[in-house]
């Protein structure tokens, strides 16, 4: 059972908005290389330098949002804001974390259309063989952690084939699912990545157990609401981008990479971005401080009937960002108590081993088949790989090169 959060005084409220805006802000502008490097970069600053929260704090936060779908470090940042300033400390940590990711993204997006002739697609090819390294290098890393025995490997290799032969849109899904079932029933005695018995209560802050209820309960119903026929006649394709976009944000278990294959389906699939469009976006997006989460506002710019530009992006950001943020507030009061149930370790072992086969599926297509197409192609590809998991080049270098890469041809012929 969780303390009141009187008993747990490096959590309590006692920040200004203003502060928290502030210091996410300016991680927001220098916070590069992907959801664990910022989890290093908010643990330097906020329990090092600031000490704001306890090490078993933050650690109890990362634990959290690790467990549960959606943005892990957005979470951790809305969490911290939280429980510093109330209310307003998490809209501020999530602002000043996220928009300036938005900006950078929208700016791109809207003189993406403009970069035509051989520099400029040159410009888009070099953006998509650093998709193809980013994207290896997130299955070869998830991988080594999160399918490190015989029976998680064969839960991400069921995915993969799952994912062969179903065509239906909906297949992301069942391959999740599918995860969840066979993790509870043959990862039940693994050892090694996974939860355990709780180390030190978790911080409940602000936050009680009927505002969790009231969050789960939001969840659920808007997730539910956006199958409902009735609210698409009703609201138009405003409804259908903003559901596309919340679903995706509800699933994407392990990391932000994951989205990749979600909204590829969501948008390319049904034709509302080309897959040029889409691809050259995730591989600006690699190039951007803050979460991966804000590729949606580009997407949402990119798509190619209303709701675009600049209701589109808000349509987007808002869906994917929403279900995550709710799934915090609906568990950070029980996840003392949740966290501690081998059913619920198990199965998001489960999960996490499916979510690599989702994301291997999605390094074949559309990234590989997109992006390859010739031999100096598969070099620049390679290249990139090896930087960033063998050299540790930061993601922003590599982007960079590719670019370079891809201008090349076009700047010598």
């Amino acid at each position: 059972m969780l303390p009141p959060a009187s008993a747990a005084p490096t959590t309590r409220p006692h920040g200004t908005a203003g502060e928290i805006l502030a210091v996410f802000l300016k991680l927001g502008l220098t916070s590069f290389g992907g959801p664990v490097a910022h989890l290093g970069y908010f643990r330097r600053e906020f329990v090092e330098r600031r000490q704001w929260l306890s090490d078993e704090a933050f650690t109890d936060l990362v634990g959290l949002c690790q467990f549960l779908p959606g943005p892990a470090s957005s979470q951790v940042g809305f969490s911290i804001g939280m429980l510093r300033a109330g209310w307003l400390g998490g809209l501020a940590a999530w602002c000043g974390f996220t928009v300036p990711s938005i900006l950078l993204l929208l700016a791109f997006a809207a003189i993406a259309p403009g970069l035509g002739g051989a520099l400029g697609q040159g410009l888009i090819h070099g953006l998509k063989l650093a998709a193809v390294a980013v994207v290896a290098q997130a299955v070869w890393d998830m991988a080594r952690k999160l399918c490190p025995d015989h029976r998680r490997a064969a839960i991400a290799l069921s995915a993969i084939l799952l994912l062969s032969v179903l065509t239906t849109v909906y297949a992301q899904v069942i391959a999740i699912g599918a995860g969840a079932v066979l993790g509870l029933l043959l990862c039940r005695r693994t050892d090694g990545a996974g939860m355990g018995a709780p180390a030190s209560p978790a911080p409940g802050g602000p936050l009680s157990r009927r505002t969790g209820i009231l969050a789960l309960a939001l969840f659920c119903a808007l997730l539910m609401l956006g199958t409902a026929p009735l609210l698409g006649q009703q609201f138009g394709r405003a409804a259908e981008v903003f559901d596309a976009f919340y679903r995706s944000g509800a699933l994407v278990f392990g990391g932000g990479h994951v989205v990749l294959p979600l909204l590829q389906n969501e948008t390319v699939a049904t034709g509302w971005v080309s897959s040029s469009d889409f691809l050259a976006g995730y591989g600006a997006a690699q190039a951007v401080p803050g979460p991966l989460f804000t590729f949606a506002a580009y997407l949402g710019w990119m798509m190619a009937e209303p709701p675009h530009h600049l209701a589109g992006a808000a349509l987007a950001t808002a869906g994917i960002f929403l279900p995550g943020l709710l799934l915090v507030l609906a568990a950070l009061p029980f996840w003392h108590t949740l966290r501690a149930r081998p059913v619920a370790a198990a199965m998001m072992r489960g999960v996490n081993a499916a979510v690599v086969g989702l994301l291997a599926s999605a390094l074949y297509s559309p990234v590989w088949t997109s992006a390859v197409h010739t031999q100096p192609d598969f070099a620049a590809a390679a290249i990139a790989f090896v930087l960033l998991t063998r050299w540790k080049a930061p993601p922003l270098v590599v982007v960079l090169l590719c670019a370079l890469a891809g201008i090349a041809p076009a700047a010598v012929g």
